[in-house]
């Protein structure tokens, strides 16, 4: 019997969950880690904690659900690079769903926040600095001074991409500016950069495979989506060695072997590795030309699927490549939310105004609109469409007369207004209306936040049986690479729908969108 542990390493938290070869979970972990803001804009994560955690959260896995005996795994916390203390896992959540002692063979897939990126000494293995998260802000200067430059028509016609510090290659040419040693250093060949997967798979095999995906690969802005490789024009112009990339291998590749620090008592594979986005992609089952997915998260990604030839997105969205299995590439228009779940998560740990995000829909809902508030959270600037890295959160139409509950009403408004703005522009870009929205992550559990965004867009948002579709993408592509199926129609019938919200559309939508969209203007003029 086959068992696929999947992590799902995301920007809050590494989950591992326990899939059998339906697609079924069976059993889920999950370890939060700490976030690092040095200074306003910057955000940060301590690499060597999220595979502490990676092995710790595997390890709560095995051990919850009963799988395999192994003795206790003892992690030398001396370790650590970086001068702060840590320590063990405190914060570590566990479901159980009906696991039986069997012998089984174990495979891992792995799917990542995207973006964030580490730089490390590939002899010592220890990171050089923190890894720069994908919401970090301080290549904003340097994105400007390539525009300015005149160099977004070739990164955008090579990679895809909008020049923006929201991706990988402005964090590594940062670290290499300013970390003592560290440009010379990779010019030498000393230093290795990958994210988030790469890192893991590195540190799981004990450096023996240092590969990422083309998922991850086309979010670094290094990466050509035309020819698939890494393209020396953008490692020239972001001035990073070659020598510090990782091979780039399919998403339905093997990647390599672990024990994973020995709980294994033999290696298993890893294998299916994509990023967090196309993982839901690919879990929502979008495989045809026209299908796309909203995922809430930390942040919010709305990606639509366009076939196998990588075209120009529309004024505002970037093309990436969306998911490569059974020897084909298929390319997505993608626009990402920076702040929407973190949006619930600052007002429940930052303001303090609930005990967790999951609290406000309740308070939320015993007003009937926000009473004209509106809450633009660009907590990390604005993304997609907006493209605004220097703009400031802000709060928008308050009076005496604003409660508590406007407040957490406006807050929750704001994540259906930003992905209602990516599908008005991605809509317009595949030449018409989606006929419905895929909807995955942990905001889909709030009853009221998935009413207002099928309301707000007038069309159906249909939620999955899985609320973890990144890590079902995952699993999926770990299949096709262990030849568990071998056609996309062998996992399409997999997909259980648990509910379709209809839309009740009314002329107040287009009345609150268009306030949205002044609060906007105000934000980023």
């Amino acid at each position: 019997m086959n068992k696929i542990i999947a992590i799902d390493q995301s920007t809050s938290s590494t989950k591992a969950m326990l899939f059998d070869e339906q697609c079924k979970m069976l059993a889920r972990c999950h370890v939060d880690h700490q976030q690092y803001y040095p200074q306003a804009g910057w955000v940060e994560h301590d690499a060597e904690e999220i595979y502490l955690n990676t092995v710790e959260a595997i390890r709560q896995l095995i051990d919850q659900s009963l799988i395999i005996d192994h003795s206790p795994l003892t992690i030398d916390h001396s370790s650590l690079s970086i001068d702060h203390s840590f320590d063990a896992p405190a914060n570590v959540q566990c479901s159980m769903f009906n696991v039986q002692s069997s012998n089984v063979q174990y495979s891992l897939a792995i799917t990542n926040q995207r973006e964030t990126v580490v730089v490390w000494d590939k002899t010592t293995g220890k990171p050089v600095y923190h890894a720069l998260v994908w919401q970090d802000n301080r290549g904003a200067e340097l994105c400007q001074q390539l525009k300015d430059q005149g160099e977004s028509g070739r990164v955008f016609e090579k990679s895809g991409l909008l020049i923006d510090p929201n991706f990988s290659a402005t964090g590594v040419r940062w670290i290499l500016d300013n970390v003592e040693g560290a440009k010379q250093d990779a010019k030498d060949g000393k230093l290795l950069m990958g994210t988030i997967e790469t890192w893991l798979i590195w540190k799981l095999t004990g450096g023996k495979s240092f590969y990422t995906d083309t998922t991850n690969a086309s979010r670094t802005m290094l990466f050509n989506i035309h020819t698939m490789d890494w393209d020396d024009d953008l490692l020239d112009i972001f001035q990073i060695p070659r020598s510090m990339l990782a091979q780039v291998l399919p998403c339905d590749a093997v990647f390599g072997e672990t024990t994973v620090e020995g709980l294994f008592d033999k290696p298993i594979p890893i294998a299916g590795v994509l990023g967090d986005s196309h993982g839901a992609l690919v879990g929502q089952m979008c495989f045809t030309k026209g299908s796309g997915k909203v995922t809430y998260g930390t942040g919010s990604s709305v990606m639509v699927n366009i076939g196998e030839e990588p075209l120009p997105a529309p004024e505002g969205l970037v093309t990436s490549v969306g998911f490569s299995a059974l020897g084909r590439h298929f390319y997505g228009f993608e626009g990402n939310i920076y702040s929407t779940g973190a949006t619930l998560k600052w007002i429940a740990d930052q303001l303090k105004l609930v005990n967790a995000p999951s609290e406000m829909e309740a308070e939320a809902t015993t007003v009937d609109s926000t009473n004209g508030v509106y809450i633009v959270p660009a907590f990390a600037g604005m993304g997609a469409p907006w493209w605004k890295p220097n703009a400031k959160a802000g709060v928008v139409g308050m009076t005496f007369s604003t409660t508590r509950a406007h407040f957490l009403r406006a807050a929750l408004e704001s994540i259906a207004y930003q992905v209602k703005d990516l599908i008005e522009v991605m809509a317009k870009g595949t030449g018409g209306k989606l006929s419905e929205i895929c909807a995955d992550g942990g905001p889909t559990k709030n009853h009221f936040l998935m009413q207002f965004q099928a309301d707000l867009l007038d069309s159906p948002v249909v939620c999955t049986e899985v609320e973890d579709a990144s890590a079902l993408g995952a699993v999926i592509m770990n299949g096709f690479a262990r030849k568990i199926w071998t056609s996309f129609d062998d996992v399409v019938g997999l997909r259980k729908v648990t509910q379709v919200i209809q839309p009740h559309h009314t002329d107040d939508m287009d009345l609150l969108y268009q306030g949205w969209r002044r609060a906007v203007e105000q934000i980023i003029q």
